[in-house]
């Protein structure tokens, strides 16, 4: 049985007529009649008492008919979800980030836009953003470094600068900016090797000349800042990232550009998925986007 089949003899059962069923789907009444008597013949049954011009469903039609309402009922569900999602009036965005600092205005402004869309996060290193990136788990990613990867579209939307955390004590607690020179020496608490934040103050460093002085490497922005406000070390963190705290004091850097960049990416191959373009229109006109596409 074909679906074309069934609909025609669906049309019929709903109309009451052949005439007035091929008037409905637009198909010539013995195209109609011709898929109905397939259907008969095929099974040996019969679907339909004929009166004339009108028909009236057996008892096996009243059967056919109840699970025909089922399957085009479902049908037009199907039809009506694939719309929204088309329109963006509905559907899931899975979003995998490095942590909630860069993305969440991302997500209010997408939802802004789209808010029939549901958004669910998922936060860890660099490393899971691009492994849910790459086995289809999240459709888009945050990362805060540009990966070098040719699977991978990557748009950069947000540069902030790098800042030194210390404790309340400290004798930088007094200030608000400092000079490159006067960490020499300094105890350092830093993250753990790979972190975008560790990469940009150790260039900075060694490009001025100084060897920090590292007292511990810690994951987790959390305990990091903990250990600071004990003083047991200073700490380099995005400005975005920091949180004030009791014990906590921030300083500024006044004589060197030290910044840590937000970047956007998805699967190149999944770059022009209607959901995953509209998320990258909320952060770059389509243009730039494309630009930023072309010189990957």
């Amino acid at each position: 049985m074909r679906l074309t089949q069934l609909r025609s003899f669906y049309a019929v059962a709903r109309m009451g007529s052949f005439t007035r069923a091929a008037e409905h789907l637009h198909v010539s009444q013995p195209t109609i009649t011709t898929q109905v008597r397939f259907l008969e013949e095929s099974y040996k049954v019969e679907l339909f008492y004929r009166r004339g011009r009108r028909v009236q469903l057996t008892g096996m039609g009243e059967q056919l008919m109840q699970l025909a309402q089922q399957i085009f009922g479902l049908e037009a569900e199907a039809v009506h979800l694939l719309g929204d999602a088309g329109e963006l009036r509905s559907g899931h965005l899975r979003v995998a980030a490095v942590g909630p600092y860069h993305v969440t205005k991302l997500l209010v402004d997408f939802n802004q836009h789209y808010p029939g869309i549901k958004v669910s996060v998922s936060t860890g290193n660099s490393q899971d953003v691009l492994d849910r990136l790459l086995d289809y788990r999240a459709d888009v990613g945050v990362l805060a470094q540009l990966v070098h990867d040719d699977r991978l579209l990557s748009v950069p939307f947000s540069k902030h600068p790098v800042v030194i955390c210390t404790s309340s004590t400290h004798r930088f607690a007094r200030r608000r900016n400092i000079r490159m020179a006067e960490l020499q020496g300094e105890r350092f608490i830093l993250r753990e090797q790979g972190s975008t934040t560790r990469k940009a103050l150790e260039q900075a460093l060694d490009q001025a000349g100084i060897k920090p002085e590292v007292v511990m490497e810690i994951g987790s922005r959390e305990v990091i800042r903990e250990a600071v406000a004990q003083g047991i070390g200073i700490a380099a963190v995005s400005l975005v990232e920091y949180v004030p705290g009791p014990g906590l004091h921030m300083v500024r850097i006044s004589d060197a550009e030290i910044h840590t960049y937000a970047h956007v990416l998805c699967l190149a191959e999944r770059r022009e998925m209607r959901m995953v373009s509209a998320f990258f229109d909320t952060i770059a006109p389509a243009p730039e986007r494309k630009k930023a596409a072309t010189s990957r």
